[in-house]
């Protein structure tokens, strides 16, 4: 089974995104046009993908290429997500601890060859989950240092290190950045079937194969969320990944 771009293609396309923009119509959150642009930056980059796909994917060494490029996106959107675009560097090595462990054991263990073919999405999964996980816990930590900004000072008169003060208020809110993972991996088979699965089948293999592929990808999920909030936590702790505005207040 396969989905070929044609008319009802196209026709499915145009319905979804009118019941989408229909629905943000009726419940007044004011976000049609976001909407749109995310769509058609969908369609866009989706189809840059796919040729660049095609292109590179019988070559290793440009596949590898291709794989830096997405992460380096995955880099520059999780930066500005969390208001920290200067700190992009930090955040790139939050994100490299997480993902490159990961495909150093999947490629080590021969689960998946060193093709293209294999390295381009199985990479590309697990950049785009390391990159949601920094971002929900920059998001979440860089609010809660704002907002007990108090408790900070109060740590230092104590006698704490700067980087203590910030994990004292920072460490409680990281695991909030890996539930959302936790629950798809809790959830799968049961309430969900991911992409993996569903690729897996839709290009012919077996539903066994398909489930071997994504608790494939699952566990690959799991450990490059993990180490990638542990690393950002750090990184914040040594206000070496932190926004401007917070750079200049947490001080000693």
């Amino acid at each position: 089974m396969s989905i070929d771009p044609g008319w009802p293609v196209a026709l499915a396309l145009l319905l979804l995104l009118l019941l989408a923009l229909g629905a943000h119509r009726l419940a007044g959150y004011g976000l049609e046009r976001p909407v749109l642009v995310a769509a058609v930056r969908a369609i866009a980059q989706l189809g840059v993908a796919a040729l660049l796909i095609a292109t590179v994917v019988d070559s290793l060494l440009w596949s590898v290429v291709l794989v830096c490029g997405m992460f380096a996106m995955g880099v520059l959107t999780t930066s500005r997500r969390v208001e920290a675009p200067r700190a992009w560097s930090w955040a790139a090595l939050a994100m490299a601890a997480g993902v490159l462990p990961v495909l150093a054991i999947v490629l080590a263990t021969r689960t998946i060859p060193p093709e293209g073919i294999a390295v381009i999405p199985v990479a590309g999964i697990i950049v785009g989950n390391a990159m949601t996980a920094h971002t929900l816990v920059g998001r979440r930590a860089f609010a809660a240092l704002r907002e007990e900004h108090s408790q900070y000072e109060a740590c230092l008169s104590l006698g704490l290190l700067p980087r203590q003060a910030i994990r004292e208020i920072v460490h409680r809110r990281a695991p909030e950045a890996l539930l959302p993972g936790l629950d798809q991996v809790k959830t799968t088979g049961v309430v969900t079937l991911p992409g993996a699965f569903i690729g897996v089948m839709l290009g012919g293999g077996t539903p066994q194969q398909a489930a071997t592929a994504q608790v494939l990808v699952l566990f690959g999920i799991m450990a490059a969320q993990t180490v990638t909030v542990l690393v950002a936590e750090h990184l914040t702790a040594g206000r070496l990944l932190l926004p401007a505005d917070l750079a200049t207040t947490l001080v000693d």
